[in-house]
Parts: C-alpha cells; sequence; structure tokens
C-alpha cells in the first residue's frame, strides 16, 4: 500500500485485471449459484445478469473517480474530498466494513467445502443439521483467516505477483467444473420444470441478486478501484480493468450458473419438491458426487483453497488501504498508518483487521450463507457515494483531469443511485436495518473526534452528511413496511414498494449532490492528506471555530477556511493540477502564490 512515487507505480494492467478476476472469482462462485438456484429456480441466470448491470453502472461511476484520484484505497476517501469529514468518516466506514467482512467470509467458504472430504474429521466440521460451523469447523475457518492473512504481509509487488499465478490456476477451476458438468448430462428439462421458469415470481430473482451472493461475486470489482492507485498509469489501466474483469466474471459465472441448472438429476429435483428443496451443502462438489465425478469432486476442493487465497489476498490489501485512509483522515488513530520501514506494509492496519475478521467469525460467522447476505447488504451501502461523486466533481471540479468520463452522467449517476438503492431494499428486512445502523453508529464518533480536535461547529460540520442519515432510516423504514416477498410486514403493496423506493431515492441523489456542492462552497473541505501534503496546524477562524490552517492549498487554489464563496457565485475548482500526480506522489503542490507547499516525505503504506 505504498502510496510514494517509487512504489505506486508498481502493478501493470495486465496484474491489475488479474487481482480483479481473482477477487471476483473468490467463494462466491463456489456457492452462488446453488444458492440462487435454490432461490430462484432457473431464473437465477436472470440475477446474474441483473447484478453484473448493477455493479457495472457502480463500477464505471467509481472509474470516473478513481481514475481522476487513483489514491490506493480511494472508495474510503472519495466521501471525504466530495463532502468534506463527515460524510467522509461515514462512507469510509461503511467501505472498510464491507471490505474487511471479506476476509474471514473466504475463510468459511473453504472450510465449508473441506467438509466434503472422505475424512471424519473433515465431515465433522460442519453441523449436518443447519449447515453451521461446529466448534472444530470454528477453529480450522480461523487458522486459515491468518494463513491467508499473512500472504499479504509483505508488499504489492508479492501481491501482484503471487495474485496473478493464483488467478491463471483458480480461473481453470470452474472452466473445467463447467465443461465435466455438461458432460455427465445436461437436463433442458429442469429449466421449465417444477414451476417453470421462474418458479418463485420475479421479486425472488431480485433477492438473489443480493442475498445469494451474486452482489457479493462481482464486489471484486472494489480490489481494481482500491489498489489501481498503484498501478502504472492508473488513469488508463482502472476503467480497462474493470470492463475486463466484469466481463469475463459475467460470461464464467452464467456458464457455472447454468452448469449447476442442466446438471441436476430430475429424479433429485423431482424427489425435493423443486428447488427450495436442493440444498447442497458444497453447492458444486456435492453435485459432482452424485454425479460420480470424483476427479471433480477433488478438483472442486482443492479450487476451494486456491479460490478464497487468491481473493484474499486483494481482500487484505484493499481493507488495509481502507484504515490507512481513515486514519489519514485523521478518524483512526494516526498509527495505524504507520508503515514497516522495510517492507513498506501497513502492518498495524492490518492487525485491526485480522482483530475484526475474528470478531466476526465467532459472532455472525456460522456459516457462509449467513454471512454472505449481511456483507451484501454492507457492500451497496459502501458504493453510495460513487456516482454522488461524480455529480458533485462534475459541478465543483469541471477542469479535472479525468482520464475517463462516465458517458451521460446527468442520467446514469442519479439511476446508478436508485438502482443501489433499490438492490439494498431487496436485500430484505431485518437486514437493511441492520447494516444501516452499523453504518450510522460512525455518526457519534465522528462527532467525538470532532470535538476532541477542538471543533464547536459540529451542525456546520454535519450539514452536508445529513442525507445519508436521512437516506439510511428512510430505506430501514420502507423495507419494514415494504412486500413480505422482500422481508417487510406487507404495509406497502408489492409493486409500489420499489417504484416509492427508485424515487424517493431520486430525490435523495438532488439533495446529497446539492450538499457536496455547497460544502464546497462555504470552504468546509479541509486539506487532504494526500492531495494536499500534510495537513498544517489548525488556526481560529472567526467565531472561535479553528479550521486547518491552510485550508488551505488545494489542487491550485487556496480555499480558506471559513471563507466562504457567495451562493451563486462560481464554485472554485480545485482540480485543475497540472502536477496533480506529484502531489499524490508526495511531491509538492502548487499554491495560489509563489509559495509552495512542503513535500510530504512521510511514509506511507504498502501491501
Amino acid at each position: 500500500m505504498d502510496m510514494s512515487a517509487g512504489n505506486r507505480k508498481g502493478i501493470g494492467l495486465f496484474a491489475l485485471i488479474m487481482i480483479g478476476i481473482g477477487s471476483i472469482f473468490g467463494s462466491g462462485w463456489l456457492f452462488g449459484a446453488g444458492a440462487a438456484a435454490q432461490v430462484a429456480g432457473p431464473a437465477a441466470l436472470v440475477a446474474w445478469v441483473i447484478g453484473a448491470v448493477f455493479i457495472g453502472m457502480i463500477a464505471m461511476c467509481y472509474a470516473e473517480v478513481g481514475s481522476a484520484y487513483p489514491i490506493p484505497g480511494g472508495m474510503a476517501r472519495y466521501g471525504h474530498l466530495s463532502h468534506g469529514p463527515v460524510l467522509g468518516f461515514l462512507t469510509g466506514w461503511a467501505v472498510w466494513i464491507a471490505t474487511a467482512s471479506l476476509i474471514p467470509i473466504e475463510s468459511i467458504a473453504a472450510t465449508q467445502y473441506m467438509a466434503s472430504w472422505s475424512y471424519d474429521w473433515a465431515r465433522d466440521l460442519v453441523d449436518p443439521a443447519n449447515g453451521h460451523l461446529t466448534a472444530t469447523g470454528l477453529g480450522v475457518a480461523l487458522v486459515l483467516t491468518f494463513a491467508l492473512w499473512l500472504t499479504c504481509y509483505w508488499s504489492v509487488q508479492l501481491l501482484a505477483r503471487a495474485n496473478t499465478v493464483l488467478t491463471l490456476v483458480k480461473f481453470a477451476i470452474p472452466v473445467l467444473a463447467v465443461a465435466a458438468l455438461v458432460a455427465s448430462g445436461f437436463h433442458t428439462s429442469n429449466f421449465t420444470a417444477h414451476g417453470g421458469f421462474t418458479p418463485y415470481g420475479w421479486p425472488a430473482v431480485l433477492t438473489a441478486v443480493t442475498t445469494c451472493g451474486v452482489v457479493f461475486a462481482f464486489n471484486g470489482f472494489q480490489a481494481v478501484i482500491n489498489l489501481g492507485g498503484a498501478a502504472k498509469n492508473p488513469g488508463r489501466a482502472i476503467p480497462v480493468a474493470l470492463v475486463g474483469a466484469l466481463s469475463l466474471g459475467l460470461v464464467i459465472y452464467l456458464a457455472l450458473q447454468a452448469a449447476f441448472l442442466g446438471a441436476v438429476p430430475p429424479e433429485q429435483l423431482a424427489q425435493s419438491g423443486g428447488w427450495h428443496g436442493v440444498n447442497f451443502s458444497s453447492p458444486f462438489a456435492d453435485l459432482a458426487k452424485v454425479l460420480m465425478l470424483h476427479w471433480v469432486v477433488t478438483l472442486l476442493q482443492f479450487g476451494a483453497f486456491i479460490s478464497p487465497a487468491g481473493s484474499n489476498i486483494a481482500n487484505v490489501a484493499s481493507a488495509a488501504y481502507m484504515v490507512q485512509n481513515l486514519a489519514e483522515t485523521r478518524f483512526f488513530p494516526r498509527k495505524l498508518a504507520t508503515v514497516h520501514p522495510r517492507y513498506g506494509t501497513a502492518r498495524p492496519a492490518m492487525w485491526l483487521n485480522l482483530a475484526f475478521s475474528v470478531l466476526l467469525l465467532v459472532t455472525v460467522g456460522h456459516s457462509w450463507h449467513a454471512l454472505a447476505s449481511v456483507i451484501s447488504a454492507a457492500m451497496v451501502i459502501s458504493y453510495l457515494i460513487g456516482p454522488i461523486a461524480v455529480g458533485v466533481f462534475r459541478r465543483t471540479r469541471p477542469n479535472l483531469p479525468r482520464p475517463f468520463r462516465l458517458p451521460a452522467a446527468g442520467v446514469l449517476a442519479p439511476l446508478t443511485f436508485a438502482f443501489a438503492a433499490c438492490a439494498l431494499y431487496w436485500s430484505k428486512w431485518p437486514d437493511t436495518g441492520k447494516v444501516a445502523l452499523l453504518t450510522l453508529v460512525a455518526a457519534p464518533v465522528a462527532a467525538v473526534v470532532l470535538r476532541r480536535r477542538g471543533r464547536r461547529d459540529l451542525r456546520r460540520q454535519f450539514a452536508p452528511a445529513w442525507w445519508l442519515v436521512g437516506f439510511l432510516a428512510w430505506m430501514s423504514v420502507l423495507s419494514a413496511l415494504g412486500s413480505p416477498d422482500f422481508g417487510g410486514h406487507g404495509v406497502l403493496p408489492g409493486g409500489v414498494d420499489i417504484a416509492l423506493v427508485a424515487l424517493s431515492a431520486v430525490a435523495f441523489y438532488f439533495w446529497a449532490v446539492r450538499a457536496g456542492v455547497h460544502a464546497h462552497r462555504v470552504g468546509l473541505l479541509e486539506p487532504d492528506a494526500v492531495l494536499d501534503g500534510e495537513p498544517v496546524a489548525e488556526v481560529p477562524a472567526q467565531g472561535g471555530a479553528p479550521v486547518a490552517g491552510g485550508a488551505a492549498v488545494r489542487d491550485g487554489g487556496p480555499v480558506t477556511g471559513d471563507a466562504p464563496v457567495p451562493e451563486g457565485g462560481p464554485v472554485p475548482d480545485r482540480g485543475a493540477v497540472p502536477d496533480r500526480d506529484a502531489v499524490l506522489d508526495g511531491g509538492s503542490a502548487p499554491a495560489a502564490s509563489s509559495a509552495v507547499a512542503p513535500e510530504d516525505n512521510r511514509p506511507t503504506a504498502s501491501v
């Protein structure tokens, strides 16, 4: 996670694509097809297409912002850049929770597939009655979590080399599994029998998108955004790697889903009473056993280790970047951004993530399905700032160099935000309420941190963040009152609930963009530790409220702490910076006068 010039340019385009593909092909392919088929039947194929379109729209929003600001772990920083410190912490907290939660779930996936081994001790890892890990299984998952965590203990170059090798190996495993299952007998009648193509209706398809690992699987795109700042020519590499990884991922996931649906023996499907009754603990391995494909079982058992290991390399790196960014914005202790003098890794951040992973394992990590549904909802919340940041930066930083521009952003950005709101709703009550509450816990933490810094204008500081608080509260209410198909109490009839979610989301989008633009106008944004160099000491502003002393020189123009730009006047363009990469690399930033910001020689982290 080295953000210095020497190390930030270490990952090539091919390696970045491999990181994206490696993250997409984690444990999602091992469980997603089986879980989606059980919930939606053959229409699970549509769920994968919907999930890919949704994630593709989110990814393209982040491609614009990420290529303009190629900051490692940038998804935890963009809210800070667009709306100021409070919203930056809320969204950074959400991104960190979603990313760090991926570390233990990969270990759970490997442990569950170990239960398909023919050894007595392996069969004792999972309780067959409920599919949850036993005490022994939990112990194995803890050991695997620590072992996979150690993989990223040294450097980003090691990450790239190891991940490329693992990705090439594990990419072949699902391809061979698809070929073997199709060759064993493909039963086209499975796609129309037992209720037809949509045996449980279209609401089940939408639910499968977020609760069965579809969003979870495609979430690997985050690794490209979060590690793209360490790439050679990140402005080009990030969008190209996103398109390549997501496109290939969709093709393989559709092939896996179709192979699973067609390979289930019709007599077993009939005996189970339809797709709801097809319940495999290790879907592909158990199905291969039924079909007497013993070599495929062995291959899948091997893949159950390779796939989570490859994904966790990027997960550990991304999560450490998140902690470093939150530490750089001073909401986490600055010591967490400390790097090893020899290896350049943010080891304190990695230790924090390991502790969080262990906490998840021993509290809610009973099974892959139990954790994946909650993580998917948390992921959707972490996506919200992407399209909003596009809208804010288009108005406040029109001259910011953008190697990639989202086409028709005025339409696609609010549409993407509305899609994300629907995906959060599809996560089903009470999961929506749980993740909303987990996100909003950060609000009082932000207030405490700001007060400890000496801030007394908390109402002003929180003004750009109220839209997120209102949005999450509103979504929780709609989810609780919504259709029973999505876990609600049925106060809102089906169809009306989704329409209300989508329309209200558009209103929240424009509120959020307006709040961000206003934050820029009134000079609320503080200097950014990466883009502006080391923040200078705080000085009192008018009224006694301290502001960051330079308020610094940001991207070529001074924006003084509490000196507002007249409402209706031009928003200062803080983005027209010929030497933006010099700032990102720790060099000097041009000021409005002849003064030059001091060179930032602080050590930065690398994984």
